[in-house]
C-alpha cells in the first residue's frame, strides 16, 4: 500500500529542502534579506542626496541674500551718501560747534 500513497508536490519539496539542503536554503533567505536591505538603503541614499541638494540650493540662496543685505547696509551706512542726502533733498546744512553754543547763549 505504501506505493498507493499521494503526496503533494510542494510537501514533497519542502520536505526534500528541509531534509537534505538546509544551508542552501538559510543561505537563499540571507541573499534575499541582504537583497532587500540593499535596495531599502539605496532607496534612502537617493531621498538622503535629493534632500542634501535642495539644501544646498537653499543655502546658496541664502548666501546671495545676505550678501545682498551686506551691500545694502554698506550703502545706506556711507556717511558720505548720507551727508549728500541730507543737504541735497532736506536742504539741510553743516552746522559748526563753536557757532552752535553762540546761538544757544542769546
Amino acid at each position: 500500500m505504501i506505493g498507493n500513497e499521494r503526496h503533494s508536490l510542494p510537501g514533497v519539496i519542502g520536505g526534500d529542502l528541509l531534509r537534505h539542503a538546509k544551508i542552501p536554503l538559510l543561505l537563499l533567505v540571507a541573499v534575499l534579506i541582504s537583497a532587500v536591505l540593499v535596495v531599502t538603503t539605496a532607496h534612502k541614499t537617493r531621498l538622503l542626496t535629493a534632500q542634501r541638494e535642495q539644501l544646498v540650493l537653499e543655502r546658496d540662496a541664502l548666501d546671495i541674500e545676505w550678501r545682498n543685505l551686506i551691500l545694502e547696509e554698506n550703502a545706506l551706512g556711507d556717511h558720505s551718501r548720507v551727508e549728500r542726502t541730507a543737504t541735497e533733498k532736506l536742504q539741510m546744512q553743516h552746522v559748526d560747534p563753536a557757532q552752535e553754543n553762540i546761538v544757544v547763549q542769546q
